[in-house]
């Protein structure tokens, strides 16, 4: 009985972990700003397990019993966790925070109990010594193992939703296990079986209608046809159609419409590389899909260009879909082009190569991953791959909608050593949008574009680089690794601006 309750500690440290790493996760991929979600429910669930040790004095007689009904309860639970919380969202995002933190905290005093009713019971069979170390070894291996699962073959292939679903068999699967062991100890307790049963029943009912609700739920976020919907190690891929529009929405946020997105992407590309007439070397970091890229290649001088994206399945998806390969032209199969699917300041402290002009397209900063991508140490290590005469170019969201987090991306390249030409562009699907041009000297436009455009023209390109007094600069702070400043006051002025 003693091993057998050991293994059942790792399967339940595991589950318990898990139940939190995809709350956690499911959180920063809704509301964004990963360190205050993560920070926020492990808090939470460390404390529900404080409480629910805590209570676990108050379970005096049936101990056997009391942890087979609480792992058929966690399993449940916690199993269906992440499915309760992505159709909460997805129907009603006011009560999500309240469903989130609730969930959490069940689902931690719960584990919380399992662990002291366990030691509880091997007490009579291993000494005191023995058992506490024991007992929490094997608890933090469990910790361990499904801390390295999670991210690495749960989370990218089973989805958040299948995910919990899955850790719920395993809780439910250990208290079908525990009756077996415990056997005649348990004494007249014929509904343990049966709740067992319903509860491992109703779990993999949940599996196999998992892909269903994903898509239901999906449908309700978003108001046209889901043409393509995937996890990946990095984020959740959404791609919507309505008639001609087709839509890429990341982890929920719209990242451009095709009516539109020449808009954005000639106004990123084409004010730096009109005025560097001999730019041959050029870097994207970012830019998956492939648009810039195919703003770039217009230009016969480039000779090359490097385009470097964390996710390979971005790049795939926008190489080898015809539908997708369409909208960039066929950019990320060009022989000019190369890809490189690597953490973009990883990649930056490696490599040797410079550049002409670098264009940064990368998602806003949203959260403290994408935040380090806008600090003072990356353009500073930025300016060590670009040449003498070269440029810098930056999306930055938008002056109007988040005025401070523009100017904070200003100061931040100045504050790197840059000399910068902020500009910004009407995108109807955007709105205002800001952009940054950043070099070693003051910049100066070209008087005219060599290369077909559908949206700039010479007098359009002077009035982007004039801004009137609700979106002139303000005070900023430098966005640095230490503080992440940045993703602190964008996160607060789009939650204002959506309101």
């Amino acid at each position: 009985m003693r091993l057998a309750l050991l293994f059942s500690v790792f399967v339940v440290a595991s589950c318990g972990l898990a139940y939190e790493l995809i709350a956690a996760a499911l959180a920063s991929y809704v509301l964004g700003d990963s360190v205050t979600q993560f920070s926020t429910i492990i808090g939470t669930y460390l404390f529900a397990m404080g409480v629910g040790s805590w209570a676990s004095k108050f379970i005096v007689r049936s101990l056997a019993v009391r942890f087979i009904q609480i792992e058929i309860a966690v399993g449940l639970i916690g199993g269906f966790s992440a499915m309760l919380l992505f159709l909460a969202f997805a129907y009603d995002a006011g009560p999500f925070r309240l469903l989130l933190y609730g969930l959490v905290f069940v689902t931690g005093a719960l584990v919380g109990l399992e662990i002291p009713l366990i030691m509880r019971i091997l007490k009579d069979e291993v000494t005191f010594k023995d058992l506490v170390a024991q007992v929490l070894s094997v608890d933090y291996l469990g910790a361990l193992a499904v801390s390295i699962l999670f991210p690495l073959a749960l989370a990218p292939h089973l989805g958040l939703m299948r995910s919990g679903l899955l850790f719920g068999l395993m809780n439910v699967g250990v208290a079908l296990w525990a009756m077996r062991v415990f056997g005649s100890a348990l004494g007249r307790a014929p509904y343990l079986r049966a709740q067992g049963v319903l509860a491992l029943l109703l779990l993999a009912a949940g599996i196999a209608s998992a892909e269903r609700l994903t898509a239901l739920a999906e449908s309700a976020m978003y108001a046209d046809r889901i043409i393509h919907a995937e996890s990946t190690p990095y984020q959740r891929i959404v791609i919507t159609r309505w008639r001609d529009d087709i839509r890429l929405h990341l982890n929920g946020n719209l990242q451009f419409s095709s009516r539109d997105e020449y808009r954005y992407h000639e106004a990123l590309v084409h004010p730096a590389l009109a005025a560097l007439p001999g730019a041959q070397r050029v870097l994207i970091l970012g830019g998956g899909d492939g648009l810039a890229a195919r703003e770039v290649l217009k230009y016969r001088q480039v000779a090359s260009i490097t385009l470097v994206d964390l996710d390979r399945r971005m790049t795939e998806l926008f190489r080898d879909n015809r539908l997708l390969a369409a909208l960039n032209a066929g950019a990320l199969a060009d022989p000019r082009l190369a890809i490189v699917n690597r953490d973009a300041l990883a990649w930056l402290e490696q490599s040797d190569a410079m550049f002409d002009l670098v264009i940064v397209d990368l998602p806003d900063p949203s959260n403290h991953a994408l935040g380090k991508l806008y600090s003072s140490a990356f353009y500073r290590l930025l300016g060590k791959h670009v040449a003498a005469r070269g440029l810098v170019v930056v999306q930055a969201t938008s002056p109007f909608y988040a005025r401070r987090s523009f100017w904070t991306v200003v100061a931040t390249l100045e504050d790197a050593g840059f000399v910068t030409a902020p500009y910004h562009a009407y995108v109807p699907s955007f709105g205002e949008w800001g952009y940054i041009i950043a070099g070693r000297a003051p910049f100066v436009p070209a008087p005219a574009f060599p290369v077909p455009t559908r949206f700039l023209t010479p007098a359009t390109q002077r009035l982007m680089f004039d801004f009137p007094a609700d979106m002139a600069r303000i005070p900023a702070e430098v966005n640095r690794l230490n503080n992440q400043a940045l993703t602190r006051t964008f996160e607060d002025e789009w939650r204002r601006a959506i309101r």
